[in-house]
């Protein structure tokens, strides 16, 4: 697959061709922070990336839709990426798994062995997953607990709607912005790349015990005001909208 060439003379589709990335980044590392970054636009169903001397600094992601695409290409167009912008385009190559989707798919003559044993690992942890009830696409095993919305109820009494949490009061603007409703697997070098990008970044501190949280500290209160104003409610995934206060000193 190649997205290289004139963007204008490639047509919408779904995959989007990213190059211009960070060469340092682990491949792993590199996929999860792209399906992080673009997951807010639409629903991915692969994000590729490879370690040959020849694909490096570039990546594919591969939408549901074109919409998602498009919407993606023009919002993360120069987005400093792991301290490099991103160059953006339509794949030129229609990506395989949209190939199978639509009937058009030939398989490649040189396929090398390892892409063939990773996708056959893949589908045996889906098969077991499926199996043990973890995939949402199927229905938990036989006498699995259903999820406890509220308090347990009284004997021979209704379920008792859970409490209202009793609000506190704001913390006063201060240096250290305080980053709720990320997704648990979220990771530092993630949030260093959102947050860095604004003047008199610092750090990023998160606890392990507490997976969904994040303290993001700057120079000053105002720098840290321009980091919170600015990324409020970024949407990492479609489910998670960062919610961003000042930290409690």
């Amino acid at each position: 697959m190649s997205g290289e060439g004139d963007a204008q003379a490639v047509p919408p589709n779904m995959t989007i061709y990213i190059n211009n990335l960070n060469e340092k980044i682990k491949i792993d590392e590199l996929k999860k922070s792209l399906h992080a970054v673009f997951s807010q636009f639409g629903k991915i169903l692969d994000v590729l990336a490879f370690k040959t001397l020849k694909h490096k600094g570039q990546a594919w992601v591969v939408f549901e839709d074109v919409k998602s695409a498009s919407e993606a290409l023009k919002s993360m167009q120069n987005f400093p990426f792991y301290n490099k912008p991103m160059r953006i385009q339509y794949a030129k190559t229609k990506s395989d798994i949209i190939a199978k989707a639509d009937g058009t798919f030939v398989p490649r003559e040189r396929r090398k062995r390892q892409d063939d044993k990773d996708k056959k690992k893949k589908d045996q942890q889906q098969d077991n997953q499926a199996v043990m009830g973890l995939n949402p696409s199927y229905p938990p095993p036989y006498g699995a607990a259903p999820p406890m919305g509220g308090m347990m109820p009284p004997y021979g009494g209704a379920p008792l709607p859970p409490r209202p949490a009793v609000p506190e009061a704001p913390a006063p603007p201060n240096n250290i912005l305080f980053v709720q409703n990320l997704p648990h697997e979220n990771n530092p070098l993630m949030l260093q790349m959102l947050f860095g990008q604004y003047p008199g970044f610092k750090e990023v501190r998160m606890i392990e015990a507490k997976p969904g949280i994040a303290f993001v500290e700057y120079e000053n209160e105002m720098q840290a005001t321009v980091a919170l104003q600015a990324l409020q409610g970024f949407k990492v995934t479609q489910q998670n909208a960062m919610l961003i206060t000042y930290a409690k000193k």
